[in-house]
């Protein structure tokens, strides 16, 4: 059977970001910045601290608005609702954990699949049958994002009885238990040991290969170097650089600038 290969520059963008800017007051932090994410590709945002990187995952959270700009999600015109970003099919995760201690590992992965749920309160409170195999799906799938990434385990166990590179995993298995179209990881390999990040590859890799498009903030250069397709440097609000790892890796103003300094 011949095998026909898409040509990934004729795809719509997953994420289309054009020319947006964002002011505080006299300051600016995104200046014109536009950049696209292919539909199932891995792209990085790097740039010293200050760049202006939190600035642009706000917006697509819709926590910042922009003052002029516009973004796309799949070829439509796209407002982010911050309250309802997972119904958008976005999901981030934090440079914080953001894990409730008082839940089990399980019950903090099912928040992620919250929006997806269909509540009917009468039958909610009668505990009816359609009720109650709808939860029993939420688990299953919740379940299975734990066990796709390793930790069903500790399904049962208490956020803070567990080492922090699990709790990464958990914290990641919530975002992506929604099956978003979009995921926006912010710093992930923050505070992991070595081997936790060589593993933290492999899961960002096979991401795409659910047909989830992935943006990733970090600064673990050599990290962003082995997973990204493309990468997108900014430097005062502005991108001064977008391309592949090899392109980002010879260009002398992202060395001036990012990758000649030891951040911070």
């Amino acid at each position: 059977m011949e095998v026909l290969h898409t040509d990934q520059s004729v795809l719509t963008p997953r994420l289309r970001f054009s020319d947006v800017s964002v002011r505080f007051g006299g300051l600016t932090a995104l200046d014109s910045v536009s950049f696209t994410v292919p539909p199932g590709a891995v792209v990085g945002i790097i740039g010293p601290n200050g760049a202006g990187k939190t600035t642009l995952f706000n917006v697509i959270c819709g926590f910042n608005t922009p003052a002029s700009g516009s973004l796309e999600l799949d070829g439509e015109k796209f407002q982010p609702r911050r309250h309802r970003l997972t119904r958008q099919g976005v999901a981030r995760t934090l440079q914080g954990l953001g894990l409730f201690p008082g839940l089990t590992v399980l019950e903090n992965v099912l928040l992620g699949l919250e929006s997806t749920a269909r509540h009917n309160p009468v039958e909610d409170a009668l505990a009816l049958p359609r009720s109650r195999s709808g939860e029993a799906r939420l688990r299953v799938r919740g379940l299975q994002t734990l066990d796709d990434l390793g930790i069903a385990s500790f399904a049962s166990a208490l956020p803070d009885t567990l080492p922090y590179g699990i709790r990464k995993k958990v914290a990641l298995a919530r975002a992506l238990a929604g099956s978003p179209r979009l995921l926006l990881l912010d710093e992930p390999a923050g505070g992991l040991a070595h081997e936790d990040i060589d593993e933290l590859a492999e899961i960002i890799r096979s991401v795409p290969e659910t047909g989830c498009s992935v943006v990733l903030v970090e600064h673990h250069v050599d990290l962003v170097m082995n997973v990204c397709e493309r990468i997108a440097v900014l430097d005062f609000g502005k991108l001064i650089a977008d391309g592949t790892p090899a392109e980002i890796g010879a260009n002398q103003a992202v060395t001036d600038a990012y990758l000649g300094v030891e951040p911070a």
